[in-house]
């Protein structure tokens, strides 16, 4: 493991059409860049949030078409930098669903390592607002671990930020750094993101990076924002707020063996027979 580094985490407000959002990106992604990054994080669905499904499948495209993942691709070899695109929503041969997939890239532009995001958001919340990612996304079906030049990252994708158990298999598999982009909604941001990310690196001893998309979308869609930069003892080195831009902080591996030393959780696993659901007796006259 080699030593300190920059990592920088973008935040942005992806329109319904891939070409804006690419040319903002863009030019945080070169800000980044001449802010000293080395490694730089976008969020989920980085070119694109679009709001109605039927669209989402029409505007998509295969891997080898996207223009954000070559804007991306010509970026990291201008710059240097790696990039991790967080998500973008891409055509699958024989599927009649996109993939929301994560990319790594290497300083050269090549493609290091691919994620589809596993956990897909279904939910009902209060007040009608409702979500149905799984009409138009495939779910992904393995976890993975990416090399980079300063230990092993652990990829992830958004709502999987709620399922412990991914986290704890990629650390114990030798992740020292996790990302988790994101384009989270307002009403559950506001509500459990800094909880979860912090958790998420308590629980692991590691570093995460959460980018994430901020602002109102299309047809009035919000997105959280806070981007977070968080060291492996749950402390928030950065957090973008609100606003379009980025966030960078210094990272120093070496802080990973030394959160694990101090509390070895990972190494504390216990085998356990799984709870037998109480039979519950109705008492006479209740």
């Amino acid at each position: 493991m080699n030593g300190s580094f920059t990592v920088a985490c973008v935040q942005n407000c992806a329109e319904r059409d891939m070409a804006p959002s690419i040319a903002a990106v863009t030019d945080l992604i070169r800000g980044a860049a001449a802010a000293g990054a080395t490694l730089i994080v976008l969020p989920e669905m980085v070119t694109m949030i679009e709001p109605q499904n039927a669209l989402v499948l029409e505007k998509a495209v295969p891997e080898a078409a996207d223009p954000g993942l070559a804007a991306f691709r010509d970026l990291a070899r201008e710059t240097g930098a790696w990039i991790l695109v967080g998500s973008l929503l891409l055509k699958e041969s024989g599927r009649s669903r996109v993939v929301n997939r994560s990319f790594l890239l290497d300083g050269e532009g090549a493609i290091v390592a691919r994620y589809d995001k596993l956990h897909l958001f279904d939910i009902d919340l209060e007040e009608g607002e409702s979500y149905r990612e799984s009409a138009t996304v495939q779910p992904g079906d393995r976890a993975v671990l990416a090399p980079t030049p300063w230990g092993l990252l652990g990829m992830s994708v958004c709502y999987d930020v709620r399922f412990a158990y991914l986290y704890r298999a990629l650390a114990q598999a030798g992740a020292s750094f996790l990302s988790i982009p994101a384009a989270f909604t307002y009403t559950t941001g506001k509500a459990h993101w800094h909880v979860l990310v912090r958790a998420r690196a308590i629980e692991t001893g590691s570093y995460v990076f959460a980018a994430t998309q901020s602002g109102t979308h299309a047809e009035g869609r919000r997105t959280f924002g806070h981007s977070l930069i968080v060291d492996p003892w749950g402390e928030v080195l950065a957090d973008a707020g609100s606003d379009v831009g980025f966030i960078t902080a210094e990272i120093d591996p070496a802080k990973v063996a030394a959160a694990r030393s101090m509390i070895p959780a990972l190494r504390h696993d216990r085998r356990f027979a799984e709870p037998d659901a109480p039979v519950v007796e109705r008492v006479a006259g209740a």
